[in-house]
């Protein structure tokens, strides 16, 4: 029996990027002390979310994998503690930027980094100003407490995301997230539209699934918008077994039996039906018109 027990957290934001970063710390250190082996934090946790305003100062914030400031604590705090973290932090590499994730182990080490795939853009979001499109390919990570995939906030709308990491072996997804209110429509309230499209890619791939969202309403030059907070966590079946409210710091725990997981996955034949060769309309953005 491999029993893995993951944590997702959620806290407000600020200008001061160090209280910021002792306050990500305190969360992992809070998780750990509950037995969390795997912990997330949420989207770009080291700022507020940036992408309100298009600012060519924001890009400073940015910085090479290799040097991060923010990364080198984090990985001695998952040595020191023994917990795997998938950081979000925003990287500049010469002259691209990423909305990135380093996958560290619980030794400390790298395991690899994951850029953004899916880019939005719309009133209070407007990430495609700051972030190329990433060039990493989904990923997918074998650490000491299974293998893991991760994707990025807006990746989360997409089940292609989630099959893909799936198929490439992920016992449990993970979601940093900046997600709240709609500057432009105030009547729109998606937090539950955003819970239940990641219940679906659990329920779908029979994997849990964690996801982490800032709390707190953060103002920009042009608009502002209210996060929803409401982090939580799934079972194989995509229902909620953990969720923090909307408005709280929180600390959420929950475990699984990876191998009784992935016998279930075996004898319910949802990997085994696939049919990949008629999976063609998928490769076009149009459904009709196939490459080559």
């Amino acid at each position: 029996m491999r029993q893995v027990t993951v944590a997702a957290t959620q806290m407000a934001c600020s200008w001061n990027r160090e209280a910021n970063v002792a306050e990500a710390e305190a969360l992992v250190r809070e998780a750990a002390g509950l037995g969390a082996q795997v912990v997330l934090i949420q989207e770009l946790f080291e700022t507020p979310y940036f992408c309100v305003d298009q600012k060519q100062e924001h890009f400073a914030l940015a910085h090479p994998t290799q040097d991060h400031p923010v990364l080198a604590k984090m990985s001695a705090l998952a040595r020191e503690l023994g917990v795997v973290l998938p950081v979000s932090f925003f990287e500049r590499a010469n002259n691209a930027y990423y909305n990135s994730l380093a996958m560290i182990d619980a030794d400390g080490s790298t395991l690899g980094v994951y850029r953004k795939s899916h880019i939005p853009d719309g009133p209070g979001y407007q990430e495609k100003f700051y972030f190329n499109p990433g060039d990493s390919g989904f990923r997918v990570w074998p650490t000491r407490y299974g293998t893991l995939g991760v994707g990025i906030c807006w990746d989360q709308w997409f089940p292609e995301c989630a099959r893909a990491m799936a198929v490439m072996g992920a016992e449990i997804l993970f979601y940093p997230t900046a997600i709240g209110s709609e500057p432009q429509d105030p009547t729109i309230h998606s937090r539950d539209h955003w819970q239940r499209t990641m219940q679906g890619h659990a329920a779908a791939n029979l994997v849990p699934l964690v996801a982490s969202n800032r709390i707190g309403r953060e103002e920009g030059e042009a608009t502002g918008v209210t996060f929803y907070g409401s982090s939580f966590i799934t079972d194989q079946t995509g229902a909620k077994v953990a969720e923090a409210d909307e408005s709280h710091r929180a600390v959420l725990t929950a475990s699984f039996d990876l191998d009784a997981l992935q016998a279930r996955r075996a004898s319910w034949g949802l990997f085994r039906d696939r049919r990949p060769e008629l999976y063609g309309p998928l490769l076009t953005l149009d459904g009709r018109s196939f490459p080559g």
